[in-house]
């Protein structure tokens, strides 16, 4: 899965949104930028698969709920599609208007990198889009803890932990269970009490050993196997 750019070339993007209005304010902003390039636009999810396909984005803003298909299921799809040599496999960043959005769950459940608010400041969308394509997640640890109490439940059925938590030593558990509330590396680093590149360190190996691209997938595999309530 690494298909990653290097940091010298600009960010692939794509951005796909059925609102024409949300979706030509993001591709102004990320015309504007001298790190990013936009590879694609598109109103629906099977428009998202397509670019997907055809562009090699290293980021996708997709909106959840969308015609001809939705959000989650166009990320669900791209993801899940085998992959290509020189085809890297896109981040993709969900965007919902919250209010606690019953899918954006569902979404990070299929494989999303994390989430924005559709009514994100400039800034906001393009800090998401930089720290999604570092594979960092979990745009927001406030907004994320907030999720997870809201959705926990749902993601908790009973799923024994695979083999290769048995290779997480007592340490990296106990970093798993806090990335699991949602803390960021700086609050991982205090309640640890150790540096914050210690705690970096720490994450590297747990996504490492748990074979998941980001730490919002190390959360909701903490969650389905009960690891976070330990």
């Amino acid at each position: 899965m690494s298909g990653r750019l290097p940091t010298s070339q600009p960010l692939r993007i794509a951005l796909v949104d059925d609102q024409t209005m949300v979706r030509d304010g993001f591709a102004r902003v990320v015309r504007a930028q001298t790190d990013m390039v936009l590879v694609g636009l598109g109103s629906n999810g099977r428009d998202a698969v397509d670019i997907a396909r055809d562009d090699a984005p290293d980021v996708m803003v997709i909106d959840i709920r969308m015609p001809v298909l939705d959000g989650i299921s166009a990320t669900r799809e791209i993801l899940g599609a085998p992959p290509v040599a020189e085809r890297p496999v896109p981040r993709i960043l969900v965007v919902t208007t919250f209010n606690l959005d019953e899918y954006v769950f569902d979404a990070l459940r299929a494989g999303a990198s994390g989430f924005l608010l559709k009514d994100a400041a400039p800034p906001q969308l393009l800090d998401a889009i930089r720290t999604i394509s570092r594979g960092e997640a979990l745009v927001d640890p406030a907004v994320t803890r907030t999720l997870i109490g809201s959705f926990a439940g749902r993601i908790r059925p009973p799923v024994a932990p695979a083999d290769t938590a048995d290779d997480l030593t007592p340490r990296e558990l106990e970093v798993l269970r806090l990335l699991a509330r949602g803390l960021s590396n700086v609050e991982i680093a205090e309640a640890m009490f150790v540096t914050r590149e210690t705690a970096k360190t720490y994450v590297s190996r747990i996504l490492l050993k748990l074979g998941v691209r980001d730490r919002v997938q190390a959360v909701v595999y903490a969650y389905r196997t009960g690891i976070a309530d330990d």
